[in-house]
């Protein structure tokens, strides 16, 4: 299932049918989604892609570069945050990876 919100930028939300206490995050995403609050995905298919540092148009956005354009969170360049809660908790990532 999938939530869009602004928290560290543009965020999409996966939490997953098979693990109820598990969700994973990416933040500062492009503001141009391939999903919608509400779907569902599979894996592998693309959901969104790296956003902008800036972004426009989104009211009370209190994160801004050194010359006051609105920025995608707390960012200072473009990149994609990554990360797995259990139990609404930050865990690490690669203890969920197969290696």
């Amino acid at each position: 299932m999938l939530h869009g919100e602004l928290v560290g930028g543009y965020t999409i939300v996966i939490e997953l049918s098979n693990y109820p206490n598990l969700s994973v995050s990416y933040c500062h995403v492009s503001p141009i989604m391939y999903v919608e609050r509400g779907d569902y995905v599979s894996k592998k298919e693309i959901i969104g892609t790296v956003g902008p540092k800036n972004v426009y148009g989104i009211q009370n956005n209190p994160y801004k570069d050194s010359n006051g354009n609105p920025t995608n969170g707390s960012t200072t360049g473009c990149h994609l945050h990554f990360a797995i809660k259990l139990d609404e908790i930050n865990v690490n990532p690669l203890n969920y990876f197969n290696t």
